[in-house]
């Protein structure tokens, strides 16, 4: 079975020290589970927190930059993919990725979120403010799931991510 990616998606200078806080210790959490971390690139916010929590933890880091410098990307980031899509690589950060962590939440990571509802992938909403909550819940149906911590994150990304087992043979 192929590698599964985790596109975690939240504010870049707008973030907050507690979405960094969360973002670091939950790119640490997803490297322990084997899974690859994407993210936006850039040294900056919750991308530049969780790639770091990631890396730490030696994960593999998936940078989908707007620009086409390189140079420009989070040095922790270990695969960078260049668009020079502006805000439109945020398709390609959804579609790239398995399921999607939104910690925190700001324009750009609201447009991630209704991008990836609307293209029937899995949400999850960590350290989300309640008016960002409610408005995606309005949408969200099954799809949106919310997380009050890192490991109920984890938690929910298990059950997105590992694949169905059979049932135990009971032929004799």
């Amino acid at each position: 079975m192929r590698g599964r990616v985790v596109g975690v998606m939240g504010p870049g200078a707008g973030a907050t020290a507690a979405d960094c806080e969360l973002a670091g210790a939950l790119g640490r959490a997803i490297a322990s589970e084997g899974w690859a971390v994407l993210t936006g690139g850039r040294p900056s916010g919750v991308m530049a927190a969780v790639n770091r929590g990631a890396k730490q933890a030696g994960g593999l880091t998936i940078g989908i930059l707007p620009g086409r410098d390189r140079t420009l990307a989070d040095p922790n980031v270990e695969v960078v993919i260049n668009t020079d899509l502006g805000y439109g690589r945020n398709n390609i950060n959804v579609l790239s990725s398995d399921a999607i962590v939104a910690c925190g939440m700001g324009l750009g990571t609201a447009s991630e979120v209704a991008l990836a509802l609307k293209n029937g992938k899995s949400v999850i909403l960590l350290g989300c403010n309640p008016t960002a909550i409610a408005f995606f819940q309005q949408y969200g149906g099954v799809q949106l799931k919310i997380a009050a911590t890192v490991d109920d994150a984890i938690r929910e990304l298990q059950t997105l991510l590992m694949p169905p087992q059979d049932p135990p043979d009971s032929s004799p």
